[in-house]
């Protein structure tokens, strides 16, 4: 059983690249904008406009494009399910009927732009993960959170958690995949019987699963406090962040694109 293998949820990928360039700040912001646009832009001419966007910045970025693709397995059931409850609780003309359940031309419409809306809110995340790397990213998200330290919020501690989150997830699956596997050479069944039967035989995944993340999440906080880790206070970094003309140029570039999107919207 393979089923966490090709994960790319939090991996960085590091290439000489103008998206890998980018201030990440500048790509944090730009991630939240495209985030947000695509929930109020979800025509079909946006919808084509998203992913042509989308192959250029993956040809700009240098990553695979089957390492973008594959960062949308996680949330595969999420969409299938989000799909069908549109699919066919959506009211309109009925094309369908399916004993209580009814296909209509509304819920077809609703079905595929959700599908889409979700892939793209994945691919675009996705995008910031790999062109960033973990100190860049929680270094980021701790200068953008930094003005509401003033009302008591711990910006370096939040950026630090956020960024050792992203950091396990690959870990994570492949602790989970090699425990799968050893399971499965001692004659564990995962794939026959009925729902319960199929939970039941996950238990010896999980108790040794949750037994190495603490063990690690252990060992991590060992070796920051043998670093003398005390949090945020006080410290400098190495390699400062330093917003420069391309990274301006890319937020406008983008605003404008979204601008255009709506004005596009708007006439057709």
């Amino acid at each position: 059983m393979a089923i966490m293998n090709g994960m790319t949820l939090g991996q960085y990928i590091p290439a000489d690249s103008p998206l890998h360039s980018l201030d990440p700040r500048c790509k944090i912001l730009l991630a939240v904008m495209a985030m947000t646009a695509i929930f109020l832009h979800t025509g079909p001419v946006a919808l084509i406009a998203w992913g042509a966007l989308l192959a250029l910045l993956v040809i700009l970025s240098r990553v695979p494009a089957r390492a973008v693709l594959r960062s949308v397995r996680p949330v595969m059931i999420l969409v299938i399910f989000t799909s069908l409850l549109h699919l066919f609780l959506t009211p309109g003309e009925v094309i369908v009927r399916l004993w209580i359940l009814k296909i209509t031309d509304a819920g077809i419409a609703m079905a595929l732009r959700m599908a889409f809306r979700l892939f793209f809110l994945v691919l675009y995340a996705g995008m910031l993960t790999l062109t960033t790397s973990p100190s860049e990213l929680s270094g980021g998200l701790e200068s953008i959170m930094r003005p509401f330290a003033r009302i008591g919020l711990p910006a370096h501690e939040i950026a630090m958690m956020i960024t050792i989150a992203l950091r396990f997830i690959p870990t994570l699956f492949e602790e989970t995949d090699r425990i799968l596997k050893t399971q499965i050479s001692r004659g564990a069944d995962f794939d026959s019987g009925g729902l319960m039967k199929r939970a039941k035989a996950y238990i010896p995944v999980l108790i040794p699963l949750f037994v190495l993340l603490f063990q690690r999440a252990d060992t991590l906080a060992a070796a920051m406090e043998s670093r003398c880790y005390r949090g945020g206070k006080g410290r400098a970094r190495m390699y400062p962040l330093r917003w420069q003309k391309h990274d301006s140029m890319a937020v406008i570039i983008f605003v404008l694109f979204i601008a255009a999107l709506g004005v596009t919207e708007r006439l057709f």
